[in-house]
């Protein structure tokens, strides 16, 4: 779900204005998270739009696509710990997304040969399937969004972002050989 959707910012002189009340207020800084939080709302609308359109929400399938060899076009099992924490989630949310998942038949549940304890959730063939089917639209959807920026502004700010959450910066990995763009290695 969006946080923010503003469609309207505040001006700069406002932010300006607001310095008088709030003498901590860095107006460039607001504008830059502001602007940051618009674009990053704007991507998920459009993504979650699309997803929508096949049925799909984008928990659904963030989990899916923790499950698929994007190098082989099938099935990488997981333990529902193990997507809990690539995700970034709940154990819980991942035994609803699972539930919602298995039921339309696009994943199921099996026991760990080597541990009966645990569960592992795999990919059925449909839902290999219903992934491979919604992948070139969505890998569109992304380009068409970043279609405004050249070659260098993405590595820009590839770097920025990185810069932003606190990690170091691979934007050098932004290729320019079109054979590389092609590679479904990384989604």
């Amino acid at each position: 779900m969006p946080l923010l959707m503003l469609k309207d910012l505040p001006r700069y002189e406002g932010l300006l204005e607001a310095v008088r009340r709030h003498p901590d207020l860095d107006p460039s800084a607001c504008e830059a998270y502001l602007n940051l939080l618009r674009a990053g709302d704007e991507a998920y609308r459009q993504s979650e739009a699309f997803l929508a359109e096949h049925n799909m929400s984008p928990g659904r399938f963030t989990l899916m696509m923790l499950l698929y060899d994007k190098m082989a076009g099938t099935s990488v099992p997981a333990t529902p710990a193990a997507l809990a924490e690539k995700a970034g989630v709940a154990r819980a949310t991942i035994t609803g997304l699972v539930d919602t998942l298995e039921r339309d038949g696009l994943v199921t549940r099996e026991h760990d040969p080597r541990d009966r304890r645990m569960m592992l959730i795999h990919l059925t063939p449909k839902g290999v399937s219903t992934l491979e089917g919604i992948l070139p639209g969505h890998f569109q959807q992304m380009a068409a969004q970043m279609a405004a920026l050249s070659q260098d502004e993405r590595k820009t700010l590839v770097r920025i972002l990185n810069k932003i959450a606190g990690s170091p910066a691979p934007a050098a990995r932004i290729e320019t050989d079109p054979l590389v763009h092609a590679s479904p290695s990384t989604y």
